[in-house]
């Protein structure tokens, strides 16, 4: 679920879980004060404190205008996203959705696939979802490249490869 839609979900719940979610997207997915949000948001300082603190609720302008805010920063509303399929146990292994490059923020979407099927039907979905770019496996990156129009890199897993060899002959001894 992206961030946009946890503070849609925490507006239901409850001002406290609005207030406590909504200031978790700014701080820790975002990477920013309330004051950089609020002036990217172009809403006064003072009202986004006042919203945080519980002193004050926001109207439904003020609202639209957070959320549409998130969306930008996040880059869902344009879809600006790199996609990476691989297995749920490499994906579980991720620790972020989002990652500084070359100064801009960029989202990372994870589509879970355990066959070439699902991996070439994933990487399909991302296109259309909007990706900008694909990451996958060497096994199926040569096919995905031939029907998609957005770049493709391939995972070279070194060290987990390695890892993984250890393990099996520790298994064999």
């Amino acid at each position: 679920m992206n961030a946009a839609d946890k503070v849609i979900d925490a507006v239901f719940e409850s001002d406290e879980n609005f207030r406590r979610i909504l200031s978790k997207i700014i701080k820790e997915d975002l990477g920013l004060t309330a004051i950089e949000f609020a002036e990217k948001a172009d809403i006064p300082q003072s009202t986004l404190y006042k919203i945080m603190s519980g002193k004050r609720e926001p109207n439904m302008k003020t609202l639209r205008q957070i959320v549409r805010t998130i969306k930008k920063i996040e880059g869902s509303e344009r879809g600006d996203f790199i996609a990476v399929i691989a297995a749920r146990p490499v994906l579980d292994n991720m620790s972020e959705t989002k990652k500084k490059i070359c100064g801009t923020l960029c989202t990372i979407r994870e589509y879970s696939a355990t066959s070439m099927e699902e991996a070439i039907i994933a990487a399909v979905r991302a296109e259309r979802d909007g990706a900008k770019a694909l990451v996958c496996a060497p096994i199926v990156s040569p096919t995905v490249e031939k029907i998609l129009r957005i770049p493709v890199a391939t995972i070279m897993p070194k060290n987990s490869l390695i890892e993984a060899i250890e393990v099996v002959s520790k298994k064999i001894s």
